[in-house]
């Protein structure tokens, strides 16, 4: 990928999560109380652990995002990245039977926040590929080149 697409790239995805982030914590904040009280015992409890999965999901890719932006930047080295591709391991899905109880916001947001984490995850195996594809000899010149 060239460095000015993964850029713009990286902007548009980091701009969309945020958006997500806000969304989601607005409709969190201000609705899931009264939702909760009118769901049964379990699905309750089901609700708020899908708003921390959705959260989870959320700041990942955003901290994976930042790093990204920083290095698309020039402001931080590839090498350096406080967040590695390998930390978007994956959040666990939610059970179905308690999902199928759940109101259509709350599932538009969970679904929402799994679209951009796989998405993203996708591009930060496809970086990491890259990356290990490239030439040992290339990089034995490139520290060649930095010592002298």
């Amino acid at each position: 990928m060239d460095a000015g697409l993964t850029g713009r790239l990286i902007d548009a995805l980091y701009g969309e999560a945020m958006l997500l982030a806000d969304e989601a914590r607005s409709w969190f904040d201000a609705h899931s109380r009264e939702v909760r009280e009118q769901l049964p015992p379990l699905a309750q409890i089901g609700l708020s652990c899908e708003a921390l999965k959705v959260t989870t999901r959320l700041m990942h890719v955003i901290a994976w995002l930042f790093d990204r932006r920083a290095v698309a930047r020039g402001e931080l080295e590839s090498g350096v990245v406080r967040f590695p591709p390998a930390a978007l391991a994956g959040v666990a899905d939610g059970d179905a039977d308690i999902l199928a109880q759940l109101p259509f916001e709350a599932l538009t947001l969970i679904e929402a926040s799994r679209d951009l984490y796989e998405r993203v995850s996708r591009l930060a195996g496809g970086i990491e590929q890259a990356a290990a594809a490239e030439s040992p000899a290339r990089g034995l010149f490139q520290r060649l080149e930095d010592a002298f």
